[in-house]
């Protein structure tokens, strides 16, 4: 019993370092969050539903399969960095919006940014995750570490995928909080034009990075 409770603390352990390293869906969690603490919340749902799918996929050995194929891997590492550049030039191109809309608050016109749905924030949260041919890799080679001897191996790293899931619903769902907390200074146009720049270059040199490695 003991030595399970090591195991599970040492597993939550490791997840939260995973968490606090920034990477492109910290960057997209943040982003949405400054659209709304429901769009942030949802992005991270759909983030963490492609966190517990390359779970499941690693605890059935077909990540191993992408490990294994330097071609396959090239396919997903070219559709990531295609989707870390779409989100990066959408968040450059809301910056610009941004600016317009507090031009026009200042000639008298309406400043109300257009809403997106939940759907949406879910999609991006689970394409980004999906696109990511490390998290699937990723998996692969974190989740066996922490499956006791003797124990079930799929059943034991379905389980062990959904706990990460949920852990980091939570995690990153303080950041979603955090910036709602933050929304009266975040919400001006200003401070919010310079944040999406921010992110979505970011997400653009990411994205970069991601084609060019080899």
């Amino acid at each position: 019993m003991s030595a399970m409770l090591s195991t599970l603390l040492a597993f939550l352990g490791a997840c939260t370092l995973i968490a606090a390293s920034p990477g492109p869906s910290t960057v997209l969690i943040i982003k949405q969050s400054l659209r709304s603490r429901r769009s942030g919340f949802l992005t991270v749902l759909g983030n963490e539903t492609g966190v517990f799918v390359w779970g499941v996929v690693a605890a059935f050995g077909l990540s191993a399969l992408l490990a294994a194929s330097q071609m396959a891997y090239d396919v997903m590492r070219i559709v990531g960095a295609v989707v870390l550049v779409g989100f990066g030039v959408q968040a450059l191109r809301q910056a610009s919006r941004t600016k317009g809309a507090a031009e026009g608050v200042a000639d008298g016109e309406s400043g109300d940014a257009p809403g997106e749905s939940g759907w949406a924030a879910y999609r991006r949260g689970l394409l980004l995750n999906l696109a990511n041919p490390k998290a699937a890799v990723f998996a692969l080679s974190f989740l066996p570490q922490f499956v006791p001897q003797g124990a079930p191996h799929l059943l034991t790293t379905v389980g062990l995928a959904a706990l990460w899931a949920v852990y980091e619903v939570g995690y990153y769902g303080l950041y979603v909080w955090f910036v709602g907390r933050l929304r009266t200074v975040l919400s001006r146009a200003g401070v919010r034009r310079r944040l999406e720049q921010v992110s979505g270059g970011v997400l653009l040199l990411l994205g970069v990075r991601l084609a060019l490695e080899g």
